[in-house]
């Protein structure tokens, strides 16, 4: 039976979403918010305290987590703000989102982010402005640094219509872009002194978002704070994607980190 009250209130209560689908087996509501389309996946039976997963960026990507998350009692959300490079702009509608998921469908104070690719901006800079609101972050080939992509200022392929793109989103010029100071690898502080749990996976001959640029950087400056990121290390990603892509070969330790990371505050019921 499907757990609606508190999370969801009266079951009968459909003034919330505008449309209800299906995803993986799972009940899918979808709504806006800013004028963004968003969504939330229910679990059959919620686990205690109402976890969730935020997912930036590609949520059908390496999804296989979020479904065992889902069969563990976890709920699953999205916003889509794809084109802002997690931008200050995005992040304001990500506090929105968040405000609406846990004032008004009742979900747990701390969230799970998981960012994927670029999704990796708005992950980190989320939480450089939320760190109290944070379980954990997870991070699949996440982009740290927007000078390494879409940039292309390092050893990466770059894409000059993102570029162009991320420029526009954050209202900068190429020349202040270069010299801007809120990249993800900029906030290690932030993280560092919230402790926040945080995992990555990576591919070592990535080229679109190569990791010593990126997760590796960032990783180091984590280190001086005293803090830690574990990486999971692929060796190779395809060829046809220029290393960025790969099967993902733990998933299982990627559930057990986002189960773990949450039972620090709100032990689960479930095995």
């Amino acid at each position: 039976m499907l757990s609606l009250s508190p999370v969801y209130g009266q079951e009968a209560d459909s003034s919330w979403f505008d449309r209800e689908a299906e995803w993986n087996g799972y009940q899918q509501f979808h709504f806006k918010v800013a004028d963004r389309a968003a969504y939330v996946v229910v679990p059959k039976e919620a686990a205690d305290g109402h976890p969730w997963v935020w997912r930036a960026r590609f949520p059908g990507y390496h999804a296989e987590m979020d479904v065992t998350l889902l069969s563990k009692g976890f709920h699953v959300g999205y916003v889509d703000v794809g084109g802002m490079f997690g931008s200050p702009e995005a992040v304001g509608i990500g506090n929105q989102f968040y405000q609406f998921m846990t004032q008004q469908r009742g979900l747990s104070p701390k969230v799970c982010l998981e960012g994927v690719s670029r999704g990796g901006l708005f992950v980190y800079n989320w939480a450089a402005e939320n760190a109290d609101h944070v379980a954990c972050i997870y991070c699949d080939t996440p982009v740290c640094d927007f000078k390494s992509w879409p940039g292309g200022r390092g050893s990466g392929v770059g894409s000059a219509a993102a570029w162009e793109q991320c420029l526009k989103a954050y209202q900068l010029s190429e020349q202040e872009a270069l010299a801007y100071g809120k990249n993800p690898v900029d906030g290690a502080v932030v993280i560092a002194e919230a402790k926040i749990p945080i995992l990555h996976i990576v591919s070592e001959n990535d080229r679109v978002v190569p990791p010593k640029e990126n997760t590796y950087l960032l990783k180091s400056r984590f280190e001086k704070q005293g803090h830690d990121l574990k990486v999971i290390s692929v060796a190779e990603g395809t060829q046809k994607s220029n290393g960025h892509h790969f099967t993902h070969p733990q998933p299982d330790r990627v559930v057990a980190f986002f189960r773990r990371a949450v039972s620090i505050s709100q032990p689960l019921s479930k095995d």
